[in-house]
């Protein structure tokens, strides 16, 4: 199914070939390399090449090409395909910029942790832990205290075999704890994918709508984030019914998430949502086995090319118990630092964390050797 891509084989592909441009080979010191390197976005990180990847006719052909050598490689391309990967090019380069929030605003030109808050009886990791408002209220409150730039609040449990919630009960279990939480000062996202609890969440005092279906769900979704002119992170999940994890296979699992989150930008910004408003989130965990998930974090780079700020949520995930002995949800705080240490020294902008002052811990290391790198 892999192959190694030579420039001679960019003139045989048919019509309907896909190119996909991942930065790869990441430089500490960017200024030692004079021209032989590229910054990511508006980050702290510059990569020396290119890993691209064609596929075709259900067979991809990957290479490393150095990026004062991608022109010669453009040029060998036909017009339909160089145009794919100029695009890309230009996505990766494009800043991030801050996300508005009202008036909160988040800076994205480093890593920024989201914590989450869930006010459910049954989720995987808390349920039933901040079912009482002024607990979840408090737990909240404490998260941005350590470091969380924005909190997650979310009143339906996604884990797979959860039992969908009729909105009104959503709402009624997220709606006080956004309130309180905003009126304090607080920067909110809802974890929703209906339309009404959108609605009453943004009333409440939320700034960000985080949908797992990318606006799938609900009919009305669309229309609602549209009108709000909020940011949205759109996520991706094979399911967009009541199980967001039902059809999860895959022929290249990077890319295929890739094109339907590309699809879900395109679509999105049809229906009159500003691009620089979109977070994209490639779904760890949600309809996606160990080695789906291992070849999104592995591959978590190529998402820049979608132009969006990256959001990864990996924290307590099946993966993690499947690489270390099965370790339940209560024992995976290492292999959430891990994966998600991972995720920002390849450039994802957001982070959405149980576990905050130990990840901002984590990212303080990180800040730490990229200023030491690029200032020493």
């Amino acid at each position: 199914m892999f192959a190694p891509l030579v420039k001679s084989d960019l003139g045989t592909v048919s019509d309907a070939a896909r190119i996909y441009c991942r930065p790869t080979c990441f430089v500490d010191r960017p200024h030692e390399l004079d021209d032989a390197c590229l910054r990511l976005a508006d980050t702290m990180l510059w990569f020396a090449a290119w890993h691209v990847s064609v596929r075709d006719d259900g067979r991809v052909r990957s290479a490393i090409v150095p990026v004062a050598e991608f022109a010669d490689w453009a040029a060998a391309m036909p017009d339909a395909l160089a145009l794919q990967a100029q695009t890309q090019m230009a996505n990766v380069a494009r800043p991030r910029g801050i996300l508005v929030m009202g008036e909160r605003t988040v800076r994205l030109n480093e890593p920024q942790v989201m914590g989450i808050l869930n006010v459910t009886p049954d989720s995987f990791s808390d349920g039933g832990k901040h079912g009482d408002a002024q607990a979840a209220i408090d737990a909240g409150f404490a998260m941005a205290e350590a470091g969380a730039a924005i909190i997650d609040v979310g009143g339906e449990s996604t884990r797979p075999g959860a039992t969908s919630v009729w909105e009104g009960d959503e709402i009624a279990r997220i709606q006080p704890v956004i309130a309180a939480l905003a009126k304090g000062g607080t920067a909110v996202s809802v974890d929703t994918r209906k339309a009404a609890v959108m609605e009453a969440a943004l009333a409440a005092g939320a700034g960000v709508i985080n949908d797992i279906s990318s606006l799938r769900h609900d009919a009305r979704a669309m229309a609602v984030v549209a009108a709000a002119s909020c940011p949205v992170v759109l996520m991706h999940a094979p399911g967009a019914g009541s199980d967001p994890h039902d059809g999860g296979a895959y022929d290249h699992a990077l890319f295929d998430v890739f094109d339907m989150l590309e699809d879900r930008i395109a679509a999105c910004t049809a229906a009159g949502i500003n691009r620089a408003r979109i977070v994209v989130d490639p779904g760890i965990g949600f309809g996606k086995g160990v080695a789906d998930n291992l070849a999104l974090l592995n591959g978590i780079a190529l998402f820049h090319a979608l132009g969006c700020p990256v959001l990864v949520g990996a924290s307590r995930k099946r993966i993690i118990g499947a690489l270390d002995g099965e370790a339940g949800a209560d024992a995976r705080l290492g292999g959430s630092v891990a994966l998600h240490y991972h995720a920002v020294s390849h450039g994802v902008q957001l982070l959405r964390v149980h576990d905050v002052p130990e990840t901002r811990q984590a990212l303080r290391m990180w800040r730490g050797l990229r200023d030491a790198a690029l200032t020493g």
